[in-house]
């Protein structure tokens, strides 16, 4: 399913259509009261209601100009957020297999590394898989070692942080 067609980019894709509507809007009253603004100025001088209604004008361009700053701003943590949600979602076993792929891990290893993922000890690796615990300790040194970390903790943690 692509992020159109999942609700989350549905929801998002009509919030933005909304958001970019009302940003031409305010940009075209933006446009309107300048263009009065300059109209009365040429008429009749510089007034205390047209510098009051050339402020205004000015205060409405700004707001324009941070109002989208801000929209792309929240959009791309919205991105950001859905992107962890993906991950926390069902994503998660593609995200676990490609790391163990980035990391160079072979086929046992990454069955133990899941396993240590899962949180059995060494032993209980052992007896699920039918191997020595000696063997088991050693692949597992081999995988925290490709994944930089020092321990079964530290292993969980980086797919934690992933998460968060």
């Amino acid at each position: 399913m692509t992020q159109s067609q999942s609700p989350f980019g549905k929801r998002r894709d009509r919030q933005i259509i909304l958001v970019a509507a009302v940003v031409v809007v305010q940009a075209v009253a933006a446009v309107f009261f300048v263009a009065d603004a300059l109209g009365d100025a040429a008429e009749d001088g510089l007034t205390d209601h047209i510098v009051i209604e050339a402020l205004i004008a000015i205060a409405l361009l700004a707001g324009v100009g941070l109002g989208a700053w801000h929209t792309r701003v929240l959009l791309a943590e919205a991105r950001r957020r859905e992107r962890a949600l993906a991950v926390a979602s069902g994503a998660l076993a593609d995200h676990i297999a490609q790391r163990f792929a980035d990391w160079g891990l072979t086929g046992a290893e990454s069955d133990v590394a899941l396993f240590a993922l899962k949180g059995c000890d060494a032993a209980e690796i052992a007896a699920m898989r039918g191997a020595a615990q000696g063997t088991v300790r050693a692949q597992l040194s081999q995988v925290y070692a490709k994944a930089g970390v020092t321990s079964q903790a530290g292993l969980v943690s980086l797919f934690l942080e992933d998460l968060l």
